[in-house]
């Protein structure tokens, strides 16, 4: 982009906070030193400004792609992209939400006591995120490829240990619902993620980064909840009905 090395640093991040990602890449103070170029900066730190910018610039045209059909697609790759895109991206954010939650609560925990409860609730939610997706991933996930393999191979499936999918397709949604609620908290102590009149742009970026992770984990329930597990269901019951050898329903 022309120009952009003459951007404002904290502007750009205030504007658009998956910025903060490559400022913290390159270690270039994006909150309190905000109020400098991103040629100055480079220039203090020794760092081709076309180097940032260039990686800036992907950010910033960086497209999401919000309509694909996921209710076409075979089961065994709307697992796969689960685990890619979404799990991966979990385990990714934990730790920098962590770490930016913890430093709004030393720096502005007295004023805004909120933000303890808000980073009591993230652990929580974290922790359990985590054993949540290794259980799809060691259990129910490799059971539904297994399905699908077996349904294009014409070929018997053996019946799993925990009898039925419909046995942790419950306990997945039961967990589903704790974490949406847990987030619900989240939105509801951070005032829908509006930023206080005193906060910083670290204050932005981390509810920004709150929020994003928010809607990452709506869409990764939607496709479970509403598109996976009940098409796992029904291919598991069309397979018992039919010796193993049904057509994949869609």
């Amino acid at each position: 982009m022309q120009d952009l090395d003459q951007a404002i640093i904290g502007q750009l991040v205030a504007e658009n906070y998956r910025t903060a990602a490559i400022f913290r890449k390159f270690n270039i103070d994006f909150c309190c030193n905000g109020n400098r170029s991103i040629a100055d900066a480079c220039r203090q730190k020794n760092i081709d400004p076309a180097t940032v910018t260039a990686q800036l610039a992907a950010v910033l045209t960086q497209q999401q792609d919000s309509a694909a059909d996921y209710n076409s697609w075979p089961l065994d790759a709307l697992t796969g992209h689960i685990r890619q895109k979404h799990h991966r991206y979990v385990e990714e954010q934990i730790p920098v939400l962590e770490a930016y939650l913890h430093k709004l609560c030393s720096v502005h925990g007295n004023d805004h006591p909120e933000l303890a409860l808000i980073f009591d609730l993230f652990r929580a939610s974290a922790g359990e995120l985590i054993m949540h997706m290794k259980k799809e991933e060691l259990m129910l996930f490799p059971y539904i490829e297994r399905m699908v393999q077996s349904v294009s191979e014409q070929a018997p499936l053996p019946p799993p240990a925990f009898g039925s999918v419909s046995n942790p397709i419950a306990m997945m949604m039961q967990e589903h619902d704790q974490e949406g609620e847990r987030f619900r908290k989240i939105q509801e102590l951070s005032n829908d993620f509006s930023v206080p009149p005193d906060g910083c742009n670290t204050y932005r970026v981390t509810y920004a980064l709150l929020k994003e992770f928010q809607d990452d984990l709506h869409l990764h329930i939607h496709l479970e909840n509403n598109i996976l597990f009940p098409k796992a269901g029904r291919m598991e019951e069309s397979m018992s009905m039919t010796g193993n050898s049904c057509s994949i329903q869609r």
